[in-house]
């Protein structure tokens, strides 16, 4: 079930009814039910792979607390460990292996072809695997108490605002909201539907009008000019930032009309001034999760500089494979890893300190240059290979081609865009639903009508899927 549809809009007025009807410790029935169905609108079987990761890491949360020490909780985190990232290999990596282990023994004249998966990838697994990993390592680490209700454990699995493209929530913040009563508030219905609301607009608006383009970019690019291409690379920023940025907005949306409140995954990342600052504001639940779970436990940066270099480097390529099985993919993360460290040497060696005033010349010219240089690592992560993406640059810099831009983009896409960049500059550090609050009530409600508006006028004629489902 997409956010973007009818179905939704029919689901959830429903669940949020029946919410605050229902007594509070009874919720967490209502809430795991509505999370189950929300699941299997997409393919009832997988609904079976989320049950399983969730008993094993309960069980595994239940046994870990009775020991006493990390010794002997070890083998339940291994289980925990195994059983997760053992599914996640096993539909997300296993034809990935498969094939690049043909591919090797071709090279060497052997005919050797392993067997491959025929499933699809479950949505979302990427996901909720890592967002129970964090319990089962925190209750291993003595920071989380087990969870004994099986009912609430299986409810933070799966809560479905979330559930298929995060923020990648930690127990410890979102299950005692869930256990929490909350009473119907009249701001939260407010601010919840004020973020759906522009979260529908961005996604459906902006990300899928720019897909459209940048589909038939990526398609053909022979039958573009080199102008064309390099816009279609930046339409491509903004296509990936407005969908992950909507879906986030709506799921927050949703959760706070229920009085639950989910971190904020994204600030206004493409301000930022260098790559550090970029992954401090992009998709920040998984940054924080990667920072939490696998760059501290490698010993953070109190190590060795050449240490904490091999930290960085192996958190960015893992991130990359997080996103997907594809040689793309581990591009797009090496180059992240590497042009963060080359920045922090630049910074080094020049003793190049950071600028606390805001939208600074200097401020606008190290945001361009972080933007321009996130586009091009961008095309590793839009290409479906790696020939592909060097066949996009490869057009770029062909000065035989015509460089006069031969595009045909709506007027009123290109309006939306820029007064989406211009609204995300006057958010710097905030929100919609905060800046909204600040309005005059008529110039809120002319902005509630021109969303709507927007939306029903000049939403994408195809119905493009949330690009992060696939992860």
């Amino acid at each position: 079930m997409l956010f973007n549809t009818i179905d939704f809009l029919i689901f959830f007025p429903i669940v949020i009814f029946c919410y605050f009807l229902t007594p509070n410790k009874y919720r967490w029935i209502l809430l795991l039910a509505a999370s189950y169905y929300f699941y299997m609108s997409w393919k009832i079987e997988y609904i079976f792979l989320i049950i399983f990761s969730t008993l094993i890491d309960y069980y595994s949360g239940l046994k870990m607390a009775k020991l006493p020490n990390k010794k002997d909780r070890k083998p339940y985190l291994i289980i925990s460990l195994v059983t997760n990232l053992g599914l996640l290999f096993a539909f997300k990596y296993f034809n990935f292996a498969s094939e690049s282990i043909t591919s090797i023994f071709s090279n060497f004249g052997i005919s050797f072809e392993p067997p491959l998966m025929k499933a699809l990838l479950p949505v979302g697994i990427s996901f909720y695997t890592f967002q129970t990993l964090s319990y089962s390592i925190d209750v291993y680490l003595g920071k989380q108490q087990a969870e004994k209700h099986l009912g609430y454990f299986a409810l933070y699995v799966s809560f479905f605002p979330q559930l298929v493209a995060g923020p990648i929530e930690r127990f410890s913040r979102l299950t005692p909201q869930l256990k929490e009563k909350h009473y119907f508030s009249y701001n939260n219905l407010v601010n919840g539907l004020r973020l759906i609301l522009y979260g529908l607009f961005i996604k459906m608006v902006i990300a899928d009008n720019i897909s459209a383009i940048v589909d038939k970019i990526y398609l053909t690019p022979q039958d573009y000019s080199s102008i064309d291409i390099l816009i279609g690379i930046f339409l491509y920023s903004f296509q990936i930032y407005s969908d992950f940025y909507g879906y986030s907005l709506i799921a927050i949306g949703s959760a706070l009309i229920m009085g639950i409140k989910l971190m904020n995954n994204f600030k206004t990342p493409y301000l930022a001034r260098n790559i550090s600052e970029f992954w401090q504001r992009w998709h920040i639940s998984l940054s924080t999760w990667f920072r939490d779970y696998l760059y501290y436990p490698l010993g953070g940066n109190r190590v060795k500089i050449y240490r904490w270099a091999l930290n960085i480097f192996i958190v960015f390529v893992i991130s990359g494979i997080w996103h997907g099985a594809n040689t793309t993919f581990i591009i797009w993360g090496t180059l992240f890893g590497l042009f963060y460290l080359l920045e922090k040497l630049f910074n080094s060696i020049f003793k190049i300190k950071q600028i606390d005033s805001h939208f600074s010349f200097k401020h606008i010219l190290l945001s361009l240059k972080t933007f321009i240089l996130i586009s091009l690592i961008w095309v590793f992560f839009r290409s479906q290979s790696f020939a592909e993406a060097l066949n996009i640059f490869s057009y770029i810099f062909d000065t035989s081609r015509d460089i006069k831009s031969s595009l045909n983009i709506n007027i009123i896409t290109v309006i939306f865009l820029i007064l989406f960049i211009i609204s995300d500059i006057a958010m710097y550090n905030s929100r919609f639903d905060k800046s909204i609050s600040k309005l005059n009530s008529i110039y809120r409600w002319a902005l509630y009508s021109i969303l709507i508006f927007a939306i029903i006028a000049f939403a994408g004629v195809d119905n493009f899927a949330f690009i992060y489902f696939q992860f």
